[in-house]
């Protein structure tokens, strides 16, 4: 299939013209055209004008055509590769052909060479870098992209012989660069000034310095191995190659460093492969011959040492350097053991690595230890590195467990569980990735873990050096994910032949790993650092990778039939390559729809199964793709709305289904409007307070009516489910449990499981708090647990039969059963849920005689549902946290939280029977009497009264005031009520009054 770039037409294999546009059609895009973080640098020469007028025209040209030739060398002997010369100025790009991991380094020791260099060509001149995405491979331009030109406006700000660099180059080489800041600067065409430093000088080798204060952590085995080895050297007296291998920052140089720093005091001599310049093949053995003493080995092996030195003129072969080089170690090594060590040798050219192996080969009675450190490319180069030999060890350093990592967090910084954890699964066990992200959060100091521009640099320059086949293979599988499968890379990657041959080749590199398959018939690996598989992906176009997810989807929708999750992986996939296209100014071709009815059937499925966060990222995903009067996006708003409802997250629900409501009206579907109605009313009777009920009720009546006639069992079961909470709220548990049972009997009919669970939800309220005595509404409560696999069901079951074990007296199963519940809710995120059943937790508790674990808990759900703006609820917890305060006796603590209560229940009198209580309590039982008689006269009497129940305060004050004939009566009252609900607490509360009252 062949996607027309200009109209989005799906057209058939090997069309030239679409089929719809007739526009002319080309393959798919391959990574021929990368997207690349480069480091672009500008150089211009100052006083052009002044020269041209000072200068023969033909002086003129011989003099920029020497100060070309020479920042052309400068620019080449550092990687880079010269775009262009426009007029006096030069444009490099370090990057380009092939990234490396310390190009912006690279680029600012060319520049500091380019500025030493203007006074001998008798020029002035200054210079811009910066570093930044750019797209290169394309056939106009080497780079294109936003960094070429901040690069150039640096440039033009520079005074003449200063070098001015972005902030992202000097992120990228802080710990080489000396720099000092100057004032953001205005450049043309940016919006907000830019952060930019003078370059003063660069010193040291390497752009990210590594921690050494912290104690290594692991590697103990590695070790072990490596002094074992080097026992064997001294005690045998003979030379051992011990070679560390593993990818970048993963701990190489700090277990060779530590070693080197527990074995006393031998000879260590170093040289370290240079990944780039001139005459680079032997650098690191002429840089170990420098290192070594004066002993006097072979004389014609001297000669030739002289000779690599540049001390003689003497024409040798690479054999004979190989040999010269070995008797030098041997004749050093007689004196005193030798440590000879070869760091970054994945970098040595091939006559490099022929003479380590010579000399560990040939060499005889030399106590020396060859110890080399390279990445896994090593093998790639030489897979038979070491191979045979019985003096050759090789370890490969794995990344470090979460354990040992936690340890190394600690021992860097002190931080806590959170940024812990992030850092901790960011990292994957590499060492340097941990200290990168740590010092990063250290010196941004925002709170937040992100991956540090040097690791983004060191994983996109890996990738980039693979060869290329190999690079759109690991590309091809990262549109698939951190996990891809090998049918998959060869539907994206049709032209590839060896596609086995190259993942093993990926395999061996340490860039991906077998793993189990997730569709039949394949095989499945997994990229080792999931910042491979990122690097991979970002170097994409964005046209390639809207044109591959397409295709992969295409692909999934095929093979992928048993997937549990086949329609969020295919709404995510066709969502990119949508969303690509958009940002591109390309037509979707009926992507975003394809995308937001996967997505949408997904999110619904999560609703279903009560997984909140889920549902609301995916209906939200699917709703944006949508236009916004289309009535498929207003259904799935409501449903929206009800994720954030459960999910506790109120104050994005609200204004979205006011705005949802809005455009269902103007739509003119008068059901959908009524569907919108009711999920907005959902949230305003929590949002709004108790004195917003009446109201909300009265308007829901008519809508509930309007469903029923038009048979829409599901708005119907909606509708009734808010209007019998409104009423049991209200008191009334004879319309309240009416109400939730032919909610249940639409939502059946309707065959929608979810609407029966929420149904089920408020039947088993009722069977708590309504008039049913505990032991048949236990039956009830149980008997719908085991009839359901609904695991939001069972935890509202469990919470309700938690609440009535405690009414029963048998706290210990009360507390069981809520945490049950608790456990279920936690699973799946249902945060509100979790926050509106405390009140059972408190009742339980206040009825075992356990205040302070009431306020606490009590308090717990005030701070949740104060944080999502659930007004009612709230409202009630403020009551409960009185509530407990007034049982520990300290009433002098009650009134903010009566104020509360009062803000958001006006019209209720409920808090006079606590201020009842409290009043009796100070003595004043005038006032206690009247409190309580008034919060008989103004609120019914529920079945299951809160733990300061008003007739029963009323009893006790009468009991003191000696009216003993009207205290018995209430007394007796509330015994009748208590039994009758079957309140096992508050009637031997009841009945120890009525002994103490005489008769």
């Amino acid at each position: 299939m062949v996607v027309c770039p200009q109209c989005g037409a799906k057209n058939r294999e090997g069309a030239r013209f679409c089929d719809s546009c007739a526009a002319a059609l080309t393959a798919p895009r391959t990574a021929r055209e990368q997207r690349k973080t480069v480091t672009v640098l500008f150089c211009d020469v100052t006083g052009s004008t002044e020269l041209g007028e000072r200068l023969d025209p033909e002086a003129l040209r011989a003099l920029l055509a020497r100060y070309f030739e020479r920042m052309k060398t400068i620019v080449e002997r550092h990687g880079g590769t010269v775009e262009k010369f426009i007029g006096d100025a030069v444009m490099a790009v370090f990057g380009v052909p092939v990234l490396h991991e310390d190009d912006a380094l690279r680029a600012l020791r060319a520049a500091v060479e380019m500025r030493e260099a203007f006074p001998g060509l008798g020029i002035q001149g200054r210079i811009g870098v910066t570093t930044g995405e750019v797209v290169t491979g394309t056939e106009e331009r080497l780079a294109t992209g936003d960094a070429v030109n901040v690069s150039a406006r640096l440039e033009q700000a520079a005074q003449p012989g200063e070098i001015l660099i972005g902030e992202e180059t000097y992120r990228l080489t802080r710990t080489a660069a000396e720099v000092e800041p100057v004032e953001p600067l205005e450049l043309k065409g940016k919006t907000d000034p830019a952060s930019a430093f003078r370059l003063l000088s660069v010193h040291g080798e390497e752009g990210i310095a590594r921690r050494a204060d912290a104690p290594m952590v692991g590697r103990e085995r590695e070790a072990r191995q490596l002094e074992s080895v080097w026992e064997r050297v001294v005690s045998e007296r003979t030379c051992q190659l011990f070679t560390i291998l593993g990818p970048a920052g993963v701990g190489k140089s700090r277990l060779a460093a530590e070693f080197l720093g527990s074995i006393g005091d031998p000879l260590v001599v170093r040289g370290r492969c240079l990944s780039y310049g001139e005459g680079i093949t032997y650098w690191p053995v002429v840089e170990i011959v420098k290192q070594l003493p004066g002993a006097e080995p072979d004389p014609v092996a001297a000669e030739t040492i002289r000779a690599l030195l540049g001390e003689e003129q003497l024409v040798t072969s690479s054999e004979e350097i190989a040999w010269a080089f070995r008797k030098q170690l041997e004749a050093v090594a007689a004196e005193r053991p030798l440590v000879c060590v070869f760091d970054d040798l994945h970098w040595g050219e091939e006559t490099l690595l022929d003479l380590v192996e010579h000399v560990a080969d040939l060499s005889r009675d030399a106590p020396i230890l060859l110890l080399c450190m390279a990445r896994p490319d090593l093998l790639d180069r030489r897979t038979g590195w070491a191979g045979g030999k019985v003096n050759a060890t090789s370890v490969l350093l794995e990344p470090l467990t979460s354990e040992e990592t936690e340890l190394l967090i600690d021992n860097l910084a002190p931080l806590d569980e959170r940024l812990r954890t992030r850092i901790r699964e960011a990292a994957e066990g590499n060492p340097l990735f941990v200290e990168e992200m740590v010092a990063l959060l250290q010196e941004s100091g925002d709170g937040e873990v992100a991956v540090p521009p040097t690791i983004q640099a060191l994983m996109a320059a890996r990738l980039d050096q693979l060869e290329g086949d190999e690079r759109n293979v690991l590309q091809c599988g990262s549109v698939e994910g951190r996990v891809f499968h090998r049918g998959a890379v060869q539907e994206l990657s049709p032209a590839e032949a060896r596609l086995a041959a190259r993942l093993t080749a990926l395999v061996r590199k340490e860039l991906i790993r077998p793993d189990k398959a997730q569709l039949p018939g394949e095989d499945a690996f997994r990229f080792r650092h999931l910042l491979i598989r990122d690097a991979a992906y970002d170097a994409l176009p964005k046209t390639t990778r809207a044109e591959l997810h397409e295709r992969y989807a295409d692909w999934l929708e095929q093979h992928g039939a048993d997937l549990v999750e086949l329609d969020e992986m295919l709404g995510y996939h066709l969502e990119q390559a949508d969303r690509y296209r958009r940002e591109l100014g390309q037509p979707g071709g009926g992507l975003g729809d394809r995308a937001a009815a996967k997505l949408a059937a997904a999110g619904r499925r999560a609703l279903d199964r009560g997984d909140m966060d889920g549902a609301s990222n995916l209906l939200e995903r699917a709703a944006a793709l949508l236009e916004e009067g289309d009535n498929a996006r207003i259904e799935l708003e409501v449903d929206l709305g009800e994720a954030l409802l459960e999910s506790g997250r109120l104050s994005e629900a609200e204004p979205l289904l006011e705005e949802t409501v809005a455009r269902a009206a103007r739509a003119g579907d008068e059901l959908v409007h009524a569907r919108a109605q009711v999920r907005l009313a959902s949230v305003l009777i929590q949002t709004r307070g108790s004195q917003a009920h009446a109201e909300i009720r009265r308007e829901l009546e008519p809508i509930a009516s309007l469903f029923e006639k038009a048979g829409d069992h599901r708005g119907a079961a909606d509708a009734l489910q808010l209007l019998g909470k409104l009423a049991t709220w209200s008191g009334d548990f004879t319309v309240g449990p009416e109400l939730d049972q032919r909610s249940l009997q639409h939502a059946r009919a309707a065959g929608d499981e979810r609407r029966v669970a929420a149904s089920i939800r408020y039947i088993v309220s009722d069977a708590l708090w309504g008039p049913e005595h505990v032991e048949p509404a236990l039956a009830r409560c149980r008997a719908f647990l085991d009839e359901t696999s609904n695991r939001r069901v069972q935890a509202n079951c469990l919470i309700r039969i938690g609440g009535l074990e405690g009414l029963a007296g048998r706290f210990d199963v009360a507390r069981e059963k809520i945490d049950e519940a608790r456990a279920i809710m936690d699973d799946f995120g249902l945060r509100h849920l979790k926050a509106h059943s405390t009140d059972v937790a408190v009742l339980v508790e206040l009825l075992a005689g356990e205040p302070e674990a009431a306020e606490t808990e009590a308090r717990a759900a005030y701070a949740v549902l104060d944080e999502m703006g659930d007004r009612t609820y709230q409202a009630s917890e403020a009551y409960l946290i009185a509530e407990a305060l007034v049982a520990q006796g300290r009433s002098d603590e009650v009134e903010e939280w009566l104020a509360v209560q009062d803000v958001w229940r006006s019209g209720d009198r409920e808090d006079d029977a606590l201020r009842a209580r409290i009043a009796a309590g100070r003595g004043l039982l005038g006032d206690a009497e009247k409190l309580a008689r008034s919060a008989l006269e103004h609120d019914a009497e529920v079945p299951v009264p809160n733990f300061t129940d008003a007739r029963f305060t009323l009893a006790e004050i009468l009991a003191r005031e000696g009216r003993t004939e009207e205290a018995r009566r209430e007394a007796e009252a509330c015994l009748r009520r208590y039994q009758a609900k079957g309140i096992v607490p508050l009637a031997e509360k009841a009945r120890a009054l009525l002994a103490e009252i005489p008769a």
